[in-house]
């Protein structure tokens, strides 16, 4: 997705989701709001599903951030903070997109992946190029369970980070460099 009319509707979309939230949000209101037919919305995004999962891989990699601290639990850490800061940041963004990742949708596989991959690449950047791939597994599934549980509301973005702290030094035990 990268053309003009993409841009205009993954931008309406983003808006959309702010004023209306998941629930209500349809693709038709999104075409409405960038000023095109809903045939064309359609065209370019599939479904829901298939939007909040591009808004959110968008969001993922917009603001990106140096892995930060002295070792690597340190650096592990200010990953998973950050990117549990910035869902915090975004709600109906975070709302939106636990259940788009969790469905079906055939059209929203590709970006599951990517999203996970973008995940372990974060990690492996906070433990370097020697980074133990068990460990890049635990982190990743600490982390991929830990915004379920906090997609679900049973616990908000900022206790996330707090919680995924004692996690995150319980993985790295015995491997901090």
């Amino acid at each position: 997705m990268s053309n003009s009319t993409t841009e205009r509707l993954l931008e309406a979309g983003r808006e959309e989701l702010r004023a209306v939230g998941h629930q209500t949000l349809t693709i038709r209101m999104v075409a409405q709001r960038a000023g095109v037919s809903s045939a064309t919305a359609y065209t370019y995004l599939e479904s829901k599903n298939r939007l909040y999962a591009e808004l959110f891989w968008r969001f993922l990699v917009e603001n990106e951030q140096e892995p930060e601290g002295a070792d690597a639990v340190a650096r592990v850490r200010s990953v998973t903070r950050h990117l549990a800061d910035r869902l915090a940041e975004a709600p109906e963004l975070a709302a939106a997109v636990t259940p788009a990742l969790l469905g079906p949708d055939p059209e929203v596989d590709e970006l599951r992946l990517r999203i996970g991959a973008e995940f372990v690449r974060r990690f492996r950047d906070a433990l370097g190029p020697q980074a133990d791939p068990a460990v890049l597994e635990a982190l990743a599934l600490a982390f991929s369970g830990a915004l379920l549980q906090a997609g679900m509301g049973l616990m908000t973005y900022t206790e996330m980070a707090d919680r995924l702290d004692s996690v995150v030094a319980v993985i790295m035990k015995g491997n901090v460099a």
